[in-house]
């Protein structure tokens, strides 16, 4: 019977019969397996075993939205948790996308989107896919209902709590902590509004916070902190460092925003997404740059800000 209902294609192969698709596998040796077996079912894609053994192989196989996937295999039978995780997982990026589904990046931005009643709703800005999919895998447990987050979200995926304000009904990730006993709700709100504040000042360039700028009384309000600074104090947009600030080209700005009693390598990390040609010069430049303006000092191979 060798390749018969199985159609190849470039990445991958689908199973047809009288022009019914009954499923998509990566290989052709998945393809045929699945295929044996709907043959030995009749056909009948509901009467599928949820576990199938081949050889040495338990392949996770389910039927989803009316056609046959092989989510995982195992070498011991999967337990009914591992099922279900596997099954999350599929239905939160069906066509292995780079960012699954209801995820797309604008520049250094990830932002959650959803056409819900041919309306075209944003449900988050973040500055990392790490919380994005956080949120976007809540979001889709719970009906795409922003109201059923809590204060402080436990991370099953990455084995941490995750502090989440809802803002104008969308989901901020403010902070992260490994333990619960670690969390410390203050310090994370009074951080959350010192990025929002220096990214109004320019000071930082954080753009998922694009829509708070207008909103650091409210917040304040809303959370009981007030915006500070340990470098320099954010109420006065007037003062030396401030109009200093507002001169410094891009790369300056970025630069100074990585230093934090920095190494030129842990500078280089922070940056590794601006990675170019002549990338260590070109940090060790500005670096130079902002000593003479006398906005760092360097301590041995240290790089501080300096306190205004």
């Amino acid at each position: 019977m060798s390749e018969k209902y199985i159609r190849e294609n470039k990445n991958s192969c689908t199973i047809y019969k009288s022009s019914k698709n009954y499923g998509k596998f990566r290989n052709l040796d998945d393809a045929i397996l699945a295929r044996d077996i709907l043959i030995e079912n009749d056909w009948d894609i509901e009467m599928i075993p949820e576990i199938i053994k081949d050889d040495d192989d338990y392949i996770i196989a389910k039927v989803i939205e009316d056609k046959l996937h092989f989510l995982a295999r195992y070498k011991t039978r999967p337990t009914e948790e591992q099922i279900q995780r596997h099954v999350k997982k599929f239905m939160r990026n069906p066509n292995n996308s780079k960012y699954g589904l209801n995820i797309s990046r604008i520049f250094e931005t990830f932002i959650i989107q959803k056409m819900i009643a041919g309306d075209e709703y944003i449900f988050g800005y973040y500055d990392n896919l790490e919380d994005a999919e956080f949120v976007r895998n809540f979001l889709m447990d719970h009906m795409w209902n922003v109201n059923e987050f809590s204060q402080i979200e436990y991370d099953d995926e990455k084995n941490n709590y995750k502090i989440i304000e809802v803002i104008d009904d969308k989901a901020y990730v403010i902070d992260s902590y490994m333990t619960r006993d670690e969390i410390n709700m203050t310090s994370s709100h009074e951080k959350f509004l010192n990025k929002i504040s220096k990214h109004k000042l320019g000071l930082a360039s954080h753009p998922y916070l694009d829509e708070l700028t207008d909103k650091i009384s409210e917040l304040e309000e809303r959370f009981n902190v007030k915006v500070s600074d340990d470098t320099w104090s954010l109420d006065n947009t007037h003062d030396p460092l401030n109009d200093i600030i507002f001169t410094l080209t891009p790369w300056q700005k970025t630069v100074y925003d990585a230093v934090n009693e920095s190494t030129i390598d842990e500078i280089e990390k922070a940056l590794s997404r601006y990675r170019s040609k002549n990338f260590t010069q070109k940090i060790e430049k500005n670096l130079n740059e902002l000593i003479e303006m006398k906005l760092i000092r360097k301590n041995q191979d240290v790089y501080i800000k300096r306190k205004i």
